[in-house]
């Protein structure tokens, strides 16, 4: 089962940026090259435990779906999403943040199944651990930008603590 990490350092609080992963329009946002939609369960706002979404997107040229599920969350430390139902045999996604000296390092955690066999198998090691490890980095620069633009500008405002 092919397992990868992301380490992302983003320059914003981690109550911030957790909550910003957990936005469904954050999220859709970050995948527009791929159409991603949320059209089943939690469509728009903040996911929370237990929370489910089904999101359709198209991928290599086709179009998937897949509804996933929030399965463990310890704000603002931890949340879990993974699959119920779609394409993968297995999807399970760890998102950790650390708070650090003014800032956030978020890990993701992933593990994926393809299906087919071995001929998943043979696509895990050729093209799906990569596309998915850039999947998330793109997601996650987008979360980056957002939650450092939205730190700085609370900083540049007094009665928030700022100039």
């Amino acid at each position: 089962m092919p397992r990868f990490e992301v380490v992302t350092v983003i320059q914003a609080p981690r109550e911030l940026v957790f909550d910003t992963s957990l936005s469904v329009e954050v999220h859709t946002s970050s995948m527009h090259a791929s159409g991603e939609r949320a059209v089943g369960g939690v469509t728009e706002g903040m996911l929370a435990l237990g929370d489910q979404v089904t999101w359709v997107a198209r991928h290599f040229g086709v179009r998937w779906r897949l509804t996933s599920t929030i399965s463990g969350y310890d704000r603002p430390v931890s949340f879990v999403d993974e699959q119920v139902a779609g394409p993968f045999r297995r999807w399970y996604h760890e998102h950790h943040f650390e708070a650090t000296g003014g800032g956030t390092v978020m890990r993701d955690v992933v593990e994926f199944t393809a299906p087919f066999g071995p001929v998943g198998r043979l696509a895990e090691v050729l093209v799906l651990r990569r596309y998915m490890a850039r999947l998330i980095l793109l997601r996650n620069r987008h979360i980056k930008a957002l939650t450092e633009a939205a730190a700085r500008r609370t900083e540049d405002m007094p009665e928030f603590g700022g100039a």
